[in-house]
């Protein structure tokens, strides 16, 4: 494959063989160096080979090799005649980052980081297979899958103002439960406000670095600022839905004859039934990510009342709650003129900038917030989406560091309890269920978070608006 550098960290793969369209990647050279190491170009120049894709297939400077799709890919597709592949949503439909503010101080939190950190650990359940205090009635599990934050709302978790700062609202109209398995069902009645394993987390962490101050005064975070982030999906729930619809999709695929340049990158035109029956599961499984994740808001707010004084978690705000794995119908221009799109994000987050009518009231005079989480032990970041993201990327930017390590290399190379050890060296109190995912997720596993943000802030994709550095961290 021929790749060129186009701009300052963006490169272009040329079309070659049975490629639609280019590849455009968005990093810095060693990154770039980096990614060639494994099938993730390779995974990329696939991507390319859909029909109907438009402008280019799409790489963010966290890109990994994933199932069908890279893990930081973007694809876009014309939502009437295109077509849609899971493998460009992935497994954990709508995993995504919420992040909350406080009115607390590095210096009152502390000292109690120990407490609070524990305190999470208990409130809200983690680990694989993990099953949380709250248990629905099949009737209710078909109902969040539709109404989304609006049911956790109705039932007394969170409060009314935090939907206008959830992505979508916190509801993807078009959900409908009749195209969910019982056996998804089951796997998710019992799953909401659950943490999960892998690399999902609750963290807290303090505003270490402002980087733009309009848009930091305007997301309410000032150096000093203790935050809380919230890392997860869908759990199992949305994984047994992207399973499901895999096998539906590949017989649809079988039945037309359509080329496939790998099996995981199946895919069926919109028109079809199995592909109408997917979006409408998968939109369900994105319901229950943004309840998922708006219930563990609502018990880590009770947490911080029972650690640092009631009252605490009312005047704990949410700042925004971001899709990383989804597929949503969008206005973009093409060719000059405004289409209706479907973009395919998998580990790539929505990037509007200003002016974008789909972002709150709040934030449509600044752009929305880009919430992105670093490797357990490492900075994570807040960005702003910018204008040219639109032109470049469909508006999108990356979703976090990127691994570069297996998993299986991980725990190869680490001890759980030295991770834990280093890290309380460093000042930042780890909670987990299982020392093995301290080594799966050692920090030295990840891509360089700064490089990553450095990387999309370079290529005019989104700007850099604040550094958070971790306190405390809950994992599964």
């Amino acid at each position: 494959m021929k790749i060129t550098q186009k701009d300052k960290a963006i490169f272009e793969m040329e079309r070659e063989g049975e490629m639609k369209v280019p590849g455009w990647m968005f990093a810095t050279p060693s990154m770039m160096e980096g990614m060639k190491k494994d099938r993730t170009l390779w995974q990329l120049g696939n991507v390319a080979q859909l029909d109907g894709i438009i402008k280019a297939a799409m790489l963010m400077p966290d890109g990994h090799e994933g199932y069908g799709f890279p893990i930081g890919g973007v694809a876009a597709f014309d939502a009437e005649d295109g077509i849609v592949s899971p493998g460009g949503v992935g497994y954990d439909i709508n995993c995504g980052v919420r992040l909350l503010n406080t009115t607390l101080e590095e210096k009152d939190v502390r000292p109690k980081i120990r407490d609070i950190c524990d305190k999470l650990f208990v409130d809200v359940p983690s680990g694989v297979g993990s099953e949380g205090k709250l248990r629905v009635t099949p009737p209710e599990l078909d109902e969040v899958s539709v109404q989304g934050i609006d049911w956790a709302i109705e039932h007394g978790y969170g409060r009314k103002q935090d939907k206008e700062r959830t992505e979508e609202y916190g509801r993807m109209g078009g959900a409908d439960p009749s195209v969910v398995s019982p056996t998804a069902k089951k796997r998710g009645k019992a799953q909401i406000g659950t943490l999960g394993a892998g690399n999902h987390f609750l963290e807290v962490q303090v505003v270490e670095k402002i980087f733009d101050e309009k848009a930091a005064k305007s997301f309410g975070l000032h150096e000093g600022m203790v935050t809380v982030m919230i890392h997860c999906g869908s759990r199992g729930f949305g994984h047994q839905i992207c399973s499901d619809h895999l096998e539906s999709v590949m017989g649809a695929a079988n039945r037309l004859g359509l080329p496939m340049p790998d099996r995981e990158l199946v895919y069926a035109p919109l028109r079809e039934k199995e592909a109408q029956a997917y979006l409408k599961a998968m939109k369900c499984a994105v319901n229950y990510a943004f309840t998922n994740r708006h219930v563990i808001m609502h018990w880590a707010r009770e947490s911080f009342d029972s650690v640092f004084g009631a009252g605490t978690g009312e005047k704990m705000d949410l700042v925004y709650d971001v899709a990383h794995n989804i597929a949503k119908e969008e206005i973009h221009s093409v060719d000059g003129e405004k289409r209706k799109l479907l973009v395919h994000r998998k580990g790539a987050t929505r990037a509007f900038p200003k002016g974008r009518e789909e972002l709150p009231p709040l934030y449509r005079n600044v752009g929305q917030p880009v919430i992105i989480p670093g490797s357990m032990g490492t900075a994570s970041y807040v960005l702003v989406g910018k204008e040219r993201s639109l032109e470049l990327s469909w508006g999108s930017t990356c979703h976090g560091s990127g691994r570069t390590m297996s998993r299986h290399s991980a725990i190869d190379k680490h001890r759980g309890q030295d991770i834990a050890k280093d890290l309380w060296g460093q000042g930042i109190y780890v909670r987990a269920t299982d020392k093995r995912t301290l080594s799966e997720e050692a920090p030295d596993a990840y891509k360089n978070v700064d490089e990553v943000v450095k990387s999309v802030e370079e290529a005019g994709l989104s700007g850099i608006v604040a550094r958070l550095k971790p306190l405390g961290v809950v994992k599964g």
